[in-house]
């Protein structure tokens, strides 16, 4: 995708004279985060949006994607998640091939939850926020301000971190070439049974120990094999290859 974005400095509260609102790494994000956007959109995505900590900023989102304001512009499906636990509303609503985008800080519990389940579900997840970020791989695409004000959420550079993905998500629908993926590396899988490891959520546990369970990933329900475990519980995250539920995934791992 041929885009340039210029950096944007600010001389208001929202940090020092000079200091820039979008600077190079975060415009390479952006562009990244945006090409990912489009062709989700393209192959049917609804784009799902969080802010457990600004309920205000999960409904900017939604409606600058499903409203937009420049003529001529596709309106998007997009619907902010703003119930006491999204967590369990993201489960419900998300189906394999969706987005779901995160406004908060590194730390908030539900946007970790929903980012650390959110390959389970087989949806693609962007994180906005600013502070310590998170870790490398918790999120497909991190668009993060590098600072430790507390005010950075109400000075607009969250808005204009999403303003800026929405427009370049439009310039990729520009250039139709662009939202059909190439083909994808599967990674590396089992010589065995070509089977890979696979993150999966219960559904519904099994009756007896060591019995079946009702898993969803990305591949969608199945019925797995627990008997390499000691006990699974419904919405436990599992590792499950060849048909087999081969690890518990506990928070953090």
């Amino acid at each position: 995708m041929s885009t340039t974005t210029h950096a944007v400095t600010t001389t208001t509260a929202a940090g020092p004279p000079g200091e820039p609102f979008v600077d190079t790494d975060l415009a390479a994000d952006l562009a990244a985060a945006a090409l990912d956007v489009a062709r989700k959109f393209h192959d049917g995505a609804t784009l799902w949006v969080i802010a457990p900590q600004w309920e205000p900023h999960a409904h900017h989102v939604a409606v600058e994607f499903v409203h937009p304001v420049i003529v001529g512009k596709r309106a998007l499906p997009s619907v902010a998640l703003v119930e006491p636990d999204p967590v369990a509303q993201a489960r419900v609503a998300c189906q394999p091939g969706d987005l779901l985008l995160a406004v908060a800080t590194a730390d908030e519990p539900a946007a970790v939850d929903a980012m650390r389940r959110a390959d389970a579900w087989g949806v693609t997840t962007l994180w906005i926020g600013c502070g310590p970020r998170p870790p490398a791989g918790a999120a497909h695409h991190i668009l993060w301000v590098d600072s430790d004000d507390p005010m950075v959420p109400a000075t607009g550079r969250f808005v204009l971190m999403y303003h800026l993905l929405w427009e370049l998500t439009h310039v990729c629908f520009e250039h139709p070439g662009l939202l059909t993926a190439g083909p994808e590396d599967s990674g590396a899988a089992c010589v065995t049974c070509g089977d890979e490891g696979r993150l999966a959520e219960i559904v519904l546990a099994p009756t007896e120990a060591g019995g079946r369970a009702l898993v969803r990933s990305a591949a969608g329900e199945e019925r797995v094999d627990t008997a390499m475990l000691d006990h699974v519980a419904v919405n436990d995250l599992i590792l499950v290859h060849a048909g087999t539920a081969i690890a518990t995934m506990d928070e953090g791992r």
